[in-house]
């Protein structure tokens, strides 16, 4: 079986995913990848004649659309699979979850009800998820709605559902904004960056850092649009000396996902990580080899996006005065914009004592 990643690339209206296809093509083909597509289901149906006005209900119109996208994409990873090359690369067009922008909360839980899913399953079925930043955000000269007929927003509309769309899809594990403080050409390579950073070419680098800080105003977390809660458990399993190897449990209100994941370091901020999506029986057999000299680590994750950055504040249960929050960057020497309701107490990047691998020694 070949190597199958599903990634999305999203964004708002007229923020140039398009022009990314074309860039991604030309980028991993000569990769060594197999590259396909998934087209946007929205301008499929809506050029068709099928759309949120045409339909009974908007609430109609996005099931259907919704279980047209989980369609197709079966079809593709279907297809995939039956392909030479050991590295396949499914991007799509958005995703199921960028539906959640047009929705509100009653009709998003009924479409769900429906379809028999749920919002951690939508949005954790793809490995990684790139969102473009409309151009009427930051590049206000270059929005336009000339060059899709399914493309009807003003810029302050359009401004209003990129940041329903970044909403959406936080609490992913890999998911990236890549904004429009460069010029367009700058903002495509930098896509291009994110998305070889994350497939580990040449070799699958993180850069990570890592801050001590006051424990966090949860109320406001929570009511933060741009943040979603993830319960996590995580179990480190025997490995070789160098490495460590853990599998983790990660979802919500009982909705959950499996990973397994091994890293290597390089240097205190750099190591060579694999992970691999399992299923709830890989899982359970795994946790038979588990480490008993360290115990399971339990946490609250809340994923906020942030001026364009993604943080994760992880907080746990021993800990009510301090938690610590993480932020991968695809360039070591990048500005870091914390908000002002994170007080920094300080960088831990390194520091042996606040890795999760210690605090299960607890």
């Amino acid at each position: 079986m070949p190597e199958i990643i599903k990634i999305v690339i999203t964004g708002g209206p007229c923020a140039g995913k398009s022009t990314a296809m074309s860039w991604v093509q030309n980028a991993f083909t000569k990769l060594g990848y197999t590259v396909l597509f998934v087209p946007e289901t929205a301008t499929e149906l809506i050029t068709g004649g099928v759309a949120p006005w045409t339909c009974g209900t908007n609430a109609g119109y996005q099931k259907c659309q919704m279980m047209l996208q989980i369609e197709k994409e079966r079809i593709f990873r279907d297809a995939a699979s039956t392909m030479p090359g050991d590295k396949i690369l499914i991007v799509c067009d958005r995703g199921t979850l960028d539906n959640r922008a047009y929705m509100n909360d009653a009709e998003f839980a009924s479409v769900l009800k429906e379809i028999g899913t749920n919002e951690v399953e939508l949005r954790d079925n793809y490995d990684a998820v790139f969102h473009l930043v409309t151009a009427a955000n930051g590049a206000e000269a270059f929005y336009t709605t000339a060059n899709n007929s399914a493309r009807t927003e003003t810029p302050e509309q359009a401004i209003a559902l990129d940041n329903k769309l970044i909403s959406a899809w936080t609490g992913h594990p890999h998911f990236c904004v890549i904004d429009n403080s460069t010029n367009f050409e700058e903002k495509m390579r930098r896509l291009i960056a994110e998305i070889s950073s994350f497939l580990g070419e040449p070799e699958p680098l993180e850069i990570e850092r890592k801050y001590l800080i006051e424990y966090p105003d949860i109320t406001w977390l929570e009511s933060n649009p741009n943040c979603q809660r993830v319960e996590i458990i995580q179990t480190y399993l025997k490995c070789d000396p160098g490495e460590e190897v853990r599998v983790r449990q990660r979802g919500i209100g009982g909705n959950y996902i499996y990973f397994k994941t091994t890293k290597r370091n390089i240097s205190d901020i750099k190591r060579v990580e694999v992970e691999k999506r399992l299923s709830q029986s890989e899982y359970l057999k795994l946790l038979m080899e588990a480490d008993t000299t360290r115990r399971q680590i339990r946490k609250m994750r809340y994923c906020l996006t942030y001026e364009g950055q993604y943080f994760e504040i992880d907080v746990y249960p021993f800990w009510d005065d301090k938690a610590i929050v993480e932020i991968e960057l695809s360039d070591e020497n990048a500005e870091i914009n914390f908000p002002e309701q994170l007080k920094v107490i300080k960088e831990v990047t390194g520091d042996e004592s606040y890795k999760n691998s210690s605090l299960a020694k607890i």
